[in-house]
């Protein structure tokens, strides 16, 4: 009973260990993929660093995305089961001429993606980028002399891969990238097998430690299975996956949300200013037990405070099922008692609010009126009472009305 009472103990103490996260991944693609058994060895790396995974593959060969529509791949993706679903073409055809590409390449991409999100909306779809071969496509040169070499072949894949990552919200595991940094640099380390295109022991290692890093966003320095290579080998390796995936995650990551917020007070009122990108909704929390969701679209709104005091809003911004929290400290003052001294209350009907241009002011007897700023700097003053802000930027402002009986105020959104 006491080792079961200390066992309930730490998983208190350490919520992690009941929240592990171990990514369930489908691996579609041909031998690029197979040959090594890339998966697997992810999977050794994995539990070498004391993390889990679960895969499938659909690996036949020389299997391109357009197959891949109409095979088992799409059935699998279906289950909608997939935390990662890897997408691997066939090795030659994204460096093709452009015509080429966008018939045979391009929407078959999109297809496969569009169909992961629709069967499970939080999997992350992620290109294999694959790499040129040792010494460039020999068989297709004539047609397209660029792929005459390894660098120009590399350079076509590296493009056509970070498109389509790019054009279908998807991550982009940039083995080719890896590759052609060892290549440059560290010419012992052999990546191709005997026919210089399928990758060896040490090709499948460096893809392995860039999908591991990927997948658990982990330091891959600190990886300590080898494989069959050699510490030295091994370890470069790693050094370089580091350097080119590690530390850019965030530049081979899917669009992520970004939370911006800013505040602008006025009195009791605070008028928010919502930045955020890559978003699909937020919501507020304006830290006095009063919440707010709203559309991404909707970049201005105000909350009043029933009492003084510093109040911390927090914005979550959504985008798929990823989210981004921004705090902010929102300070609210007390009114001096005289404040509202040159007020009267006045009907008034401003409309509409918010507006893209022409706001209407229903009010008897106006004499004039000024639209400020929320720093008081006055902006346009007339006495119609149909008022022009379509040359404002869009923000919030501060509608100040004069007539003869006293004077009040109006808070005006404008929209973009």
């Amino acid at each position: 009973m006491k080792a079961k009472g200390f066992f309930i103990l730490l998983l208190l103490l350490h919520p992690q260990l009941q929240a592990q996260y171990i990514p369930n991944v489908l691996f579609i693609g041909n031998s690029y993929t197979e040959v090594n058994n890339l998966p697997q060895m992810v999977s050794d790396i994995a539990t070498n660093m004391g993390d889990q995974m679960t895969y499938s593959t659909n690996t036949p060969g020389g299997c391109t995305f357009m197959q891949h529509c109409n095979n088992q791949s799409m059935s699998m993706i279906r289950e909608g089961i997939w935390d990662i679903v890897v997408l691997q073409e066939q090795s030659q055809l994204p460096s093709f001429p452009q015509w080429q590409v966008e018939q045979q390449c391009f929407p078959y991409a999109k297809r496969l993606v569009d169909s992961i999100y629709a069967n499970n909306p939080c999997a992350e779809p992620m290109f294999y980028m694959t790499w040129g071969r040792k010494n460039g496509d020999e068989s297709n040169a004539s047609e397209f002399p660029v792929l005459g070499t390894y660098e120009g072949m590399d350079s076509m894949l590296c493009e056509r891969y970070t498109y389509m990552a790019e054009a279908n919200e998807s991550s982009l595991c940039p083995v080719g990238r890896v590759w052609r940094y060892i290549r440059s640099n560290h010419h012992g380390i052999e990546l191709y097998a005997s026919d210089g295109s399928h990758p060896s022991i040490a090709g499948t290692y460096a893809a392995a430690c860039a999908f591991y890093v990927m997948f658990f966003h982990r330091d891959p320095n600190n990886i300590t299975f080898n494989s069959s290579l050699d510490d030295t080998t091994a370890r470069i390796i790693r050094t370089v996956v580091k350097r080119i995936v590690y530390e850019n995650l965030t530049h081979w990551q899917r669009p992520q949300p970004q939370a911006r917020l800013s505040v602008e007070i006025d009195n009791y009122t605070a008028f928010f200013t919502n930045t955020s990108n890559n978003t699909d909704s937020i919501t507020c929390d304006f830290g006095d037990g009063a919440t707010l969701s709203l559309d991404a679209t909707e970049q201005h709104f105000s909350h009043t405070y029933a009492d003084s005091g510093i109040y911390q809003a927090r914005l979550v911004a959504y985008h798929r099922c990823m989210s981004d929290t921004t705090l902010l400290d929102v300070e609210i003052r007390q009114i001096p008692s005289n404040i509202n001294s040159i007020h009267t209350i006045i009907p008034v009907k401003v409309y509409p609010n918010p507006t893209t241009s022409i706001l209407k002011v229903d009010v008897p007897t106006m004499q004039h009126f000024e639209m400020n700023d929320l720093h008081g700097c006055t902006l346009i003053t007339g006495n119609t009472d149909q008022i022009d802000i379509g040359n404002l930027p869009a923000g919030i402002y501060i509608l100040q009305i004069h007539t003869t009986n006293g004077t009040t105020s109006q808070t005006v959104i404008k929209r973009p």
